[in-house]
């Protein structure tokens, strides 16, 4: 074995790295070792690669995906710039939502419980065009906002009437089937789905302020409803007054629309 090989657990010490990491990390192609012996299986590094063991390292700590890494790590100089840039954006993005919601928090236990506007209002059917996803509860940002950028790329030359709606279940247990769309008389393209609105009576109010304060503006609508011993059914529709790529966060509109059950229907 050439002399310049380092055991792993050396490089691991020198790159400040756990043993467990660096295995994992060699399992998924990520930062594979430059020998392996093949009696013993023990890995070993070259000097030159405590570079990219280090980069790992301390994208890790900023919570960049492995796939990311590795696409950082293996491109040639514009890649690997582009790759750092959209972490640096991703990153960016995340400090102003956390921003956002410790602002929210910071309301909700200096003003106690939100006092919002709350109206009754009969809705009309509607037909969208959506793109879906499912989520997790603390997903439901960067789901919403994955599918806007998808749902944006296809609306160029179809025909849409503003704005763009948002649908949620009612509960938000487990995982949560989300919509983004936007009424249009259309054919679905580029993964698109129809999606049909009924319509009928429901609970209205608007927020306005960074969609992490939206939290608030929900307690106080259902709030509103229980007291008057309505019930709730999905989906909860959210509509999106202004364009959160141009608007000041805290001037974003969002029309909250959960709708009720009709007793005269029943």
């Amino acid at each position: 074995m050439p002399e310049e090989l380092l055991p792993i657990g050396r490089f691991a010490r020198m790159c400040r790295l756990s043993v467990k990491q660096l295995r994992h990390y060699d399992d998924v192609g990520l930062l594979p070792p430059a020998h392996v012996d093949p009696v013993t299986g023990y890995r070993y590094y070259r000097r030159d690669q405590v570079r990219d063991a280090l980069a790992v390292a301390l994208l890790r700590t900023l919570d960049v995906p492995l796939a990311a890494i590795t696409q950082t790590l293996r491109g040639d100089g514009s890649a690997q710039t582009a790759a750092l840039r959209a972490e640096r954006d991703r990153l960016e993005a995340r400090l102003v939502r956390q921003r956002n919601t410790l602002q929210a928090l910071e309301r909700l236990l200096r003003d106690g419980l939100l006092r919002q506007e709350v109206g009754l209002t009969r809705e009309p059917p509607r037909r969208l065009l959506v793109v879906q996803t499912v989520c997790a509860v603390d997903e439901i940002g960067t789901a919403v906002a994955g599918c806007m950028t998808q749902l944006s790329s296809v609306l160029p030359g179809l025909p849409w009437t503003p704005p763009m709606w948002g649908l949620f279940p009612v509960d938000v247990d487990g995982r949560l089937r989300i919509a983004v769309g936007v009424e249009s008389a259309a054919d679905p393209v580029g993964g698109m789905t129809v999606e049909h609105l009924s319509g009928g009576l429901a609970a209205v109010a608007t927020h306005v302020g960074p969609y992490e304060h939206l939290t608030l503006t929900y307690q106080a609508i259902f709030a509103w409803i229980h007291e008057r011993g309505l019930r709730p059914h999905g989906p909860v529709r959210e509509a999106y007054l202004a364009d959160p790529t141009t608007s000041d966060p805290a001037q974003l509109a969002t029309r909250i629309v959960i709708p009720i059950e009709d007793e005269d229907e029943c």
